[in-house]
């Protein structure tokens, strides 16, 4: 047993209690894979990081996620939320940019004003959902069959697909069956109507890992990467646009995505809620 520097922020939100949490240790390097998923289960939060020294010469640290169940390569909020805790714990980049070792390989991040943005990566999988995926998705999410207007895979390294709605109370209305969809990564989005609900957001987001501890995400950034890849490919949305997610869930989620050339940031704040230390 011994003790590790340790720091719990909300992001995606500048108001505390409002995103995405997330749990950071530090100086992990020592901690065996099994203390490692042993302590995110304990957490019960979507996910829960730990920082190492970086493999890569180029990078400024390295990252490793977890859920409560599984590793993942790569995730959109815990990118944010440990590049905060680093730079907050004193951590000083290479260069103008934050450079993070993940599954992944190498993820870009910046500093945008008070928030940070991480570059998009590359989708592993697109495409068409297949017909007897659809159908599960449609079951668990209770919806007819002529509500879902538009799917498509969006899997950066998350396992995401993504399905549309037309109307953003559909999205908020959903109660879904998680036992339908076990297994899967479920997005559901539909755009803001501008004269209806106003102009802070042009999108409304919920994010469904069935089966998980935290079955429903507040706010994802690995999900929305890949959907603005999506929806930027096929002209369903602007450059920039802001995305609200969490409300059913008494969040108020806001993630940035901006199109610069042929890059794609995914960007929100972050505030720390817990700042100490914790034995393993």
């Amino acid at each position: 047993m011994r003790s590790f520097d340790f720091k719990q922020v909300d992001v995606f939100s500048q108001i505390a209690l409002k995103g995405n949490p997330l749990a950071v240790v530090f100086g992990a390097d020592s901690l065996s894979d099994e203390r490692m998923a042993a302590f995110a289960a304990w957490t019960n939060l979507s996910e829960t990081t730990f920082i190492l020294e970086p493999r890569d010469p180029r990078a400024d640290y390295r990252v490793r996620i977890f859920t409560t169940l599984n590793e993942l390569p790569f995730a959109g909020h815990p990118t944010l939320g440990s590049c905060h805790a680093w730079l907050e714990a004193g951590g000083t980049p290479i260069g103008d940019e934050i450079i993070q070792e993940c599954g992944v390989g190498l993820v870009r991040i910046r500093r945008e004003g008070k928030e940070l943005a991480f570059l998009a990566p590359p989708l592993i999988r697109t495409g068409p959902v297949e017909s007897e995926i659809m159908a599960r998705v449609q079951r668990g999410l209770g919806l007819a069959s002529d509500a879902i207007v538009r799917a498509q895979w969006v899997d950066n390294g998350a396992g995401w697909l993504a399905v549309m709605l037309r109307d953003r109370q559909q999205v908020l209305n959903l109660q879904p069956d998680h036992a339908q969809m076990l297994g899967l990564a479920v997005g559901v989005i539909a755009p803001w109507d501008p004269e209806r609900e106003g102009d802070e957001a042009q999108f409304e987001v919920r994010a469904f890992i069935s089966g998980d501890g935290m079955p429903e995400d507040p706010a994802t950034g690995s999900l929305n990467a890949g959907m603005a890849q999506w929806l930027l490919g096929e002209g369903l949305a602007p450059d920039s646009y802001t995305v609200s997610q969490g409300l059913s869930m008494g969040r108020a989620g806001r993630i940035r995505v901006n199109r610069l050339g042929d890059e794609i940031w995914v960007g929100g704040a972050v505030v720390t809620c817990i700042d100490g230390q914790l034995t393993l």
